[in-house]
């Protein structure tokens, strides 16, 4: 049997709580989430969202728990500050994907868990998620979001096409093979891909090949899928 994710703890927590509350009498935000704030790992945030009127604009959004996840990339404590959504600094990231799964929930009052995958500030982002609206025999006052990172990659600042020789050499790479090895799987030499390397990290600016990597795959995840737009427009939330 497989052993529970942290994140898969903290979701079955929160839901055992959730289901524990009836509509008609709205539980507190805290009597779901309460029990769970111990569990949180690094990678994890907490958030609640606090639902005002009609417009999702105005809703306010709190930190109970930050997550402590360091990254040059972005800083996603400061970026998340308690604010309203209508004055978060990535409008286009709130309007475009955040505020209509957060307006879904509050109709059909149920728990959402879901992998998300999207841009934020022009990074790439992906996390699992657990939405949890309030039940309420009315419109619920709150929804709890609590996310765990995935993965958070930039995307090169300048776009580069890569030949066949390159591609083949990443590949590996993304796979785990050494250079040494990556040399011996292709027929040439270490230098040879070495040298390869050192000339794609001077085209994408990159500080090494980790980071080179982590580039290309942002490039990759960028790019259009067939009759769907971007690949990156499956869903969003903080």
């Amino acid at each position: 049997m497989a052993r529970e994710t942290p994140f898969a703890v903290v979701t079955r927590r929160l839901l055992d709580a959730w289901i524990q509350t009836t509509p008609a009498q709205p539980a507190a935000a805290e009597d779901v989430y309460r029990g769970v704030l111990d569990l949180l790992s690094i990678k994890m945030r907490l958030t609640l969202i606090t639902v005002e009127g009609d417009d999702p604009l105005r809703w306010h959004m709190k930190a109970i728990r930050h997550s402590r996840f360091a990254s040059r990339v972005l800083n996603i404590n400061k970026i998340f500050a308690d604010c309203r959504l209508g004055d978060f600094k990535d409008q286009s990231f709130m309007r475009g994907a955040v505020i209509p799964r957060l307006q879904e929930v509050l109709v059909s009052q149920q728990p959402v868990t879901e992998l998300v995958k999207t841009r934020l500030m022009g990074v790439n982002l992906g996390y699992d998620r657990i939405l949890l609206p309030q039940k309420n025999a009315g419109r619920p006052k709150w929804i709890i979001s609590s996310s765990c990172a995935q993965f958070m990659l930039s995307p090169p600042q300048r776009r580069e096409t890569l030949d066949v020789a390159d591609e083949a050499i990443i590949q590996l790479l993304v796979e785990g093979a050494t250079a040494k090895e990556t040399a011996a799987t292709l027929g040439i030499s270490h230098r040879t891909v070495e040298h390869r390397l050192e000339r794609m990290k001077q085209r994408y600016g990159a500080r090494n090949v980790v980071h080179l990597v982590s580039m290309l795959i942002a490039t990759h995840l960028d790019r259009p899928s067939p009759g769907n737009g971007s690949a990156m427009a499956e869903t969003a939330d903080d």
